[in-house]
């Protein structure tokens, strides 16, 4: 099978409603973000699914032993150290706690809401590969629709952004897969696997408790929070198996150079 199904997850702190001026304390943030990954125990225990975890530094201090735990099977990445703060030495910092964690080697990036980062500094960091790209236009938050859709290289680093469809670049990530009916997201990822050979997608755990319905966020949001988005998420790894094998990006990545 030569096509690829790109899993991933930004493990982080629940910092969210800081965007909406609600106050929420680290712990609480913390707290919440492992809720999330608690939730998704079967998919990432799935022996048939290897993922990317792009996870705080911060998270992962915290958390060590669910870290080195999951390590054993996914890709753990940077997340860089904080997700709501960042100076450019948080680059190296992230990396070296997650592999002090680990043990393993941290290779790639994805920074908290996408935000852009010199690749100077991500290779200054030593990073192989950044997938800090959302190639759409997402109203309020970024416009990339001048960027590639698919794999590229800029300045030496590889980045590989999130999947969006051929043609009209509708994304497909954790609010697509919230907010669309399931038959045209599943249809969209469909399309874009056999059009591009593989497929990006990426989702936060939180998303996955019902903890986050109790702060006042937009309903498109919290649509669909806690089992159910487990259940649907379930639903379309199973439906999409048989198009695609479940790889890290590392993984998908080691593919080329050989």
């Amino acid at each position: 099978m030569n096509q690829y199904i790109l899993l991933s997850f930004d493990v982080e702190e629940f910092d969210l409603p800081l965007e909406y001026q609600q106050s929420i304390p680290l712990n609480e943030q913390l707290h919440i973000g492992n809720f999330g990954v608690q939730a998704l125990t079967t998919i990432l225990n799935n022996q048939d699914i290897r993922s990317t975890l792009f996870t705080t530094a911060t998270y992962a201090i915290n958390f060590p032993e669910t870290i080195r735990q999951l390590a054993q099977q996914h890709e753990i990445a940077s997340h860089a150290y904080y997700h709501s703060s960042f100076d450019n030495v948080h680059l190296l910092q992230s990396k070296e706690a997650l592999e002090a964690i680990t043990g393993k080697k941290v290779t790639g990036l994805r920074m908290p809401r996408m935000r852009h980062v010199e690749m100077s500094e991500i290779l200054k960091a030593g990073y192989g590969y950044d997938s800090s790209i959302n190639p759409t236009w997402l109203p309020g938050r970024y416009n990339n629709t001048h960027l590639p859709r698919t794999k590229y290289t800029q300045e030496g680093v590889t980045r590989i952004p999130a999947s969006v469809s051929p043609n009209l670049r509708i994304p497909l990530f954790w609010l697509s897969f919230k907010n669309f009916p399931y038959f045209f997201f599943k249809k969209l990822v469909i399309n874009t696997l056999k059009k591009d050979g593989y497929v990006c997608l990426y989702f936060h755990p939180w998303e996955f408790t019902n903890a986050i319905n109790a702060f006042s966020l937009p309903n498109f949001m919290k649509k669909d929070a806690g089992e159910i988005l487990v259940e649907k998420l379930e639903k379309l790894i199973k439906e999409i198996a048989s198009e695609g094998s479940f790889i890290s990006i590392q993984e998908w990545l080691s593919l080329f150079n050989k």
